[in-house]
Parts: structure tokens; C-alpha cells; sequence
């Protein structure tokens, strides 16, 4: 999952000078006192932190020789600077990894295998596609802690004064009902996202993709992926459209408007739930609509499934993998995931965390309902890099400060520095 909410940069860059990371707390060492572990959180510090602040508590209650010091780093900075923190031996003993981020450490070493350990005693318990994309290699290197994917999320109030009876399921039904919105709810009917991961629903909607992985070849500028990037630009010129917002706060404004009802709908993921509850449109939870992305012409419908595992540091000591290890089965038992999706209203990653009271949320059950369009990603652990270049050309593309054919031929050339062994 990416995500362009983020916690204070200078809170974050405090607390990660303070902290010791990789078992190097001087009072961890000793054979007769608690072991202390980091946890580099990437969770929303407002929204989603307090709740694993609690499990931690809980967790500390239950294991008297175990201490868990709690760090959380914004989510778009944290995989640059776990990064520096492995490759300086210096990183947290427990990560909260995106799932495409566990291949590509695990290809560094970073990561810890799991299979085997404490951590993935109740394998069998978790949804088997989601282990695999904590895989690499054959060994796992996470255990899947919340899962999501894309959707379009909508505004039923409006939806019914502009006479719309259900979500459109193509982007041409979109862009008519939103015109409608325009017409007689005097709002915007759609409101897109320029960033590379929300547009990749227009590639799986033409059957595309950025690369095909197995034939090691680069199809972001092919002729179905230009055709899907093509129908995305579309989304932001015409009647109820809102034009690109190509600003750093995009997210946050696109977010704003439509928890406030001044847009219709938007494409937007289940981390983001609470958050729709507390805008004016929401205070009645049964006004929010989530439906399948829109299918492209291709007649398919689809959007990346997100998420994020919880990964052990393979550089720690053996003392804090063991307590790293223990942690990791705590928070990610069935009775953790459920207290962590009835406070954020995530989706949990294993069956027997989806409790009829969890059910019972509209949101988390209208998410669950579109996991089935989730697209897995593909076993390369370069994967989630490949949407850097995309985030860089997409907004010029969409100010109109460069064309399509232009922009996409750029991000090509860059994604074949990240997959040099890749073809065009």
C-alpha cells in the first residue's frame, strides 16, 4: 500500500535519532534483564498508532522479559531509511514492511526467514496469496499483518440526487455520472490521484502492467498500457471532473473534499476508513459507497493488493530475533487482528481474525467484498520500485507539461535502470 498521509517528519527524524536500533540497547544485553526490541512502525500516527501503542502494552504485560520500543516513521520515508539503517547494521530488530518491500530486503539479506519459527506457527491460518507475496525465493520473510486494495469510494447522498442507482462499473459510466453529480448536486463528480499506484488500475483495466515479469520485459509504454494511462488522463478534463491536482498535497486534498461531500467520489483504500467517518459526509457510516474500480475497455477491473507484513531484522542478535520472533505471532494472532480492525478498520490477514463484529463494520465489509478484483504483484522484488519513475512523470503529464507519449517513454527509460536484465 502506498500512501501519501504521513506523521511529522521532524517528530519522526527525533525519535529515530533516539532510538537504538538492531539490539543495541545498552540494558538489552544483559543476560538478567528484559530484552529490549525496536518496532519501526509505518502506520498513520494518528489514525491507526494508538492501536498497536495498546497490543504493545498488552504484549509487554504477557512476555514480563520482553520491552518493545515504539517508533513510527512516515510511511513515504521509511523504506529509504530502513534501508541506509540495514546496510549500516543499525535497523530495527521488527519492521512494518509493504509487502512489496519484503522481496527486495529479503534480497538484500535484511530480512530474517521465517519459515519454521515462532512467528509463523499459524500459517495454515493466513490467506495463502498473501503469504506468497511475503516470499521470495521459496522462504518467507513477513507475516502478513493487514491486507487492502483500491476502490472507488463514493458518496451515496449525492449519488442519489443526480438520479445514479449504482456505482458505474466502466470509466466511461463514471465520467457520465459524474457529469450528472455536476448537473444537479453542483459538485464534482470524480476526483483522481496522479500518483503511479491509484493509476495503476487503468493498466489492469486493459490488461496491462508496468513489466511482465516472467518474460523479463518493460510494458509500461506498451500499446495497452499507453491505451489504459490514456483513459486515466481522460478522468481529469470533462463536466464533473476535477481537474489534476499536481501540488505535494495532493492526497490531503483530494482526502478533504471528499469526506466533506464537495466530490463525489474518488479511488481510495480501506487504510483510510476511519477517516471517512470523521468528515462531515460520514457521520452516518451507511452514506459511504465502495464499489470494484471501474473496468477499462478490456472489460477487466482490478487494483494492486496492498498491505503490510511484519519482518525481523536479520542482523539483530539472537536474543532480539527470539523476542523480535514472539512479537511478530502476537501481533499478528487472530485476536490482535481483530482488535486492530475494530480500532482502524483495516482489513485483517488471516480468516479467523474476520469475527461477526468485525464483519459488522459497512466499511471493512464493503472492502472485504472487492478483495476478489485484488491483482497480486508479481514475484520481483524491484516491483514496488518501478512506480518512482511514474510518480515523477505522471504529474506532468496530467498539468499538461509534457505528453504522454514523451512521459511514458521517460519512466521507461528509467524502470530499465532498475531492471537492466529486462527488455523493451
Amino acid at each position: 500500500m502506498r500512501r501519501g498521509i504521513a506523521a511529522s517528519a521532524l517528530v519522526a527524524s527525533l525519535a529515530l535519532t533516539a532510538t537504538a536500533c538492531g539490539g543495541s540497547d545498552d540494558d538489552s544485553g544483559k543476560s538478567d534483564g528484559p530484552v529490549t526490541i525496536t518496532w519501526w512502525d509505518t502506520s498513520n500516527a494518528t489514525n491507526e498508532a494508538p492501536t498497536y501503542q495498546a497490543l504493545i502494552k498488552k504484549f509487554e504485560a504477557a512476555n514480563k522479559n520482553v520491552k518493545v520500543k515504539y517508533v513510527n516513521v512516515p510511511f513515504d520515508q521509511a523504506q529509504n531509511k530502513f534501508d541506509t539503517a540495514a546496510g549500516a547494521k543499525g535497523a530495527p530488530d521488527v519492521l512494518r514492511s509493504e509487502v512489496g518491500w519484503t522481496p527486495a530486503f529479503a534480497k538484500k539479506g535484511f530480512f530474517l526467514p521465517l519459515d519454521g519459527t515462532e512467528a509463523l506457527a499459524d500459517q495454515a491460518k493466513f490467506q495463502p496469496s498473501l503469504i506468497k507475496q511475503a516470499q521470495y525465493e521459496g522462504k518467507t520473510y513477513g507475516v502478513p499483518l493487514v491486507t487492502d486494495t483500491l476502490a472507488l469510494v463514493y458518496n451515496k447522498a449525492l449519488f442519489k440526487k443526480a438520479g445514479i442507482t449504482e456505482a458505474p462499473r466502466t470509466w466511461d459510466e463514471l465520467k457520465a455520472d459524474a457529469a450528472k453529480v455536476q448537473t444537479k448536486a453542483k459538485v464534482d463528480g470524480y476526483w483522481g490521484s496522479t500518483q503511479a499506484y491509484y493509476a495503476q488500475t487503468f493498466l489492469y483495466g486493459e490488461g496491462a502492467d508496468t513489466v511482465d515479469a516472467s518474460a523479463k520485459k518493460i510494458t509500461v509504454n506498451s500499446a495497452a498500457a499507453k491505451k489504459g494511462y490514456a483513459t486515466w488522463l481522460s478522468t481529469f478534463s470533462g463536466k464533473g471532473l476535477h481537474k489534476a491536482d499536481t501540488t505535494a498535497d495532493a492526497y490531503a486534498h483530494i482526502q478533504d473534499a471528499f469526506v466533506n461531500g464537495k466530490v463525489a467520489a474518488i479511488i481510495q483504500g480501506p487504510w483510510e476508513i476511519t477517516n471517512f467517518y470523521k468528515g462531515s459526509a460520514f457521520k452516518d457510516k451507511s452514506n459511504l459507497g465502495i464499489a470494484t474500480v471501474p473496468a477499462g475497455s478490456a472489460g477487466k477491473a482490478g487494483a494492486p493488493t496492498g498491505g503490510h507484513n511484519l519482518s525481523v531484522y536479520a542482523g539483530s542478535d539472537q536474543a532480539h530475533q527470539a523476542a523480535a520472533l514472539k512479537f511478530v505471532k502476537f501481533m499478528t494472532s487472530a485476536k490482535s487482528q481483530e482488535a486492530i480492525a475494530l480500532k482502524n478498520s483495516t482489513l485483517p490477514t488471516r480468516d479467523d481474525a474476520y469475527t461477526a463484529q468485525v464483519k459488522a463494520d459497512p466499511g471493512i465489509a464493503g472492502y472485504q467484498g472487492v478483495l476478489a478484483a485484488a491483482q497480486p504483484r508479481p514475484a520481483l522484488p524491484e516491483y514496488s520500485s518501478l512506480w518512482g519513475p511514474l510518480d515523477s512523470e505522471l504529474p506532468k503529464i496530467a498539468g499538461g507539461k509534457e505528453s504522454l507519449d514523451k512521459g511514458l517513454s521517460n519512466a521507461e527509460l528509467a524502470i530499465a535502470k532498475l531492471v537492466p536484465d529486462f527488455s523493451k
